[in-house]
């Protein structure tokens, strides 16, 4: 799978779980992909806040993100 096809898994990715970050308040961006193995994403609203952001993003998101592009290795939170 080519950077830009992996790009394109993870943004298929992240639209299959905004509506559910939406629905609570919140967003993720995709803020990189380095290495085609690290996710960089950026939990914003009120996921920010929530205190079960980091089980969201390991149970939710990175799953999810493995779904479309299992070569993902890690799915880490950047903190503005």
């Amino acid at each position: 799978m080519s950077s830009e096809e992996l790009r394109i898994n993870v943004e298929k990715a992240l639209e299959e779980i905004r509506p559910f970050l939406q629905s609570d308040g919140g967003d993720i961006d995709l803020v990189a992909i380095e290495d085609d193995k690290l996710v960089r994403v950026q939990l914003v609203g009120a996921c920010t806040s929530c205190s079960v952001n980091q089980m969201t993003l390991k149970s939710g998101v990175e799953m999810t993100i493995k779904k479309y592009a299992p070569q993902i290795e890690s799915v880490i939170n950047v903190e503005k």
